[in-house]
């Protein structure tokens, strides 16, 4: 039974007929550098990011005034929240509409585990501001849409495309990702939630320069190479805070067919990179049950 989170209503304009859906897939860092810190306190970053085909998914149909259930298999997670990012920016877009808007009933079908270092959230809220532009009819362009992302969180502007995409900066410096071949994926969390800003105050030691990335990489070999002379900068931290991603790293790498093994974001979840789809689908299978896990194939650049 899906669970009911209710936002303040608006009322006034006529409801809208058609029913919309977005997919929110999971965000992937490839390599995540810390390169420096603002006066503010925020880190500065260099990140590849790719977005797997796991997915949370965001439907908006009329309803009155805006409201948010909440379903699927990792959706227990968020019933305790009391101002979902997706209600969030629901709002925050309604307002930048400046006029009054039809009611929307959100359903949020959350499937990615929450807190794990994936952009779940983030990606959920950009797939309500993907979801409400096209219910809305407001036909506000991605540019537009990203500059209200950054609004909600860092990671929010890279997940309105939700394509291979280099962040840097805070998450708002976004440039087109080299060329990437096509390659399998597999995603695991041991079931630990990590909050973000503890792994960033665990780090120490300097800071690290941007990644020099070539201009494409000829298949998926050549590729995990390449990210083997990278690191994740929230990697160590985060196994000194939750050692048991140690265990789900040694786990990955050494599935059958794996070429890397890394964390992802600010963690637990890790993934490990496969030649094709299908020997990550397959790998998956063989990693602990008790794990949330997923394989399978990641989405291409539009």
């Amino acid at each position: 039974m899906p669970l009911a989170m209710e936002a303040p209503r608006r009322m006034g304009a006529a409801p809208v007929d058609e029913a919309v859906a977005e997919l929110a897939p999971a965000k992937i860092n490839l390599h995540l550098h810390v390169t420096g810190r603002r006066a503010d306190g925020y880190h500065l970053l260099d990140s590849l990011v790719v977005f797997a085909g796991a997915a949370d998914e965001v439907m908006v149909e009329p309803g009155e005034g805006h409201s948010l259930r909440l379903g699927g298999p990792e959706a227990g997670a968020l019933a305790a929240e009391p101002d979902n990012l997706v209600l969030r920016a629901a709002r925050l877009l309604a307002e930048a509409a400046g006029r009054d808007l039809p009611g929307a009933a959100l359903l949020l079908e959350k499937r990615l585990p929450v807190a794990s270092g994936i952009g779940g959230g983030s990606a959920d809220a950009a797939a309500a501001l993907r979801a409400l532009n096209r219910f809305w009819g407001l036909g506000m362009a991605g540019p537009a849409l990203e500059a209200l992302a950054l609004r909600l969180g860092a990671d929010v502007p890279v997940c309105v495309a939700s394509r291979p995409t280099r962040m840097q900066g805070v998450g708002e410096v976004l440039s087109a990702a080299p060329g990437l071949p096509a390659f399998g994926m597999v995603l695991a969390n041991p079931r630990v939630s990590l909050a973000t800003p503890g792994i960033f105050a665990a780090r120490t030691g300097p800071f690290s320069p941007p990644a020099v990335l070539p201009a494409r990489w000829a298949d998926a070999a050549a590729l995990a190479e390449a990210l083997r002379a990278l690191r994740n900068d929230l990697e160590p931290p985060a196994i000194s805070l939750c050692p048991p991603i140690a265990g789900v790293l040694e786990a990955l790498s050494a599935l059958p067919g794996a070429l890397m093994a890394r964390m992802s974001g600010s963690g637990a979840t890790c993934f490990a990179l496969f030649a094709d789809a299908a020997a990550a689908e397959h790998a998956a299978m063989l990693l602990p049950p008790a794990w949330w896990r997923w394989g399978g194939g990641v989405r291409a650049a539009a």
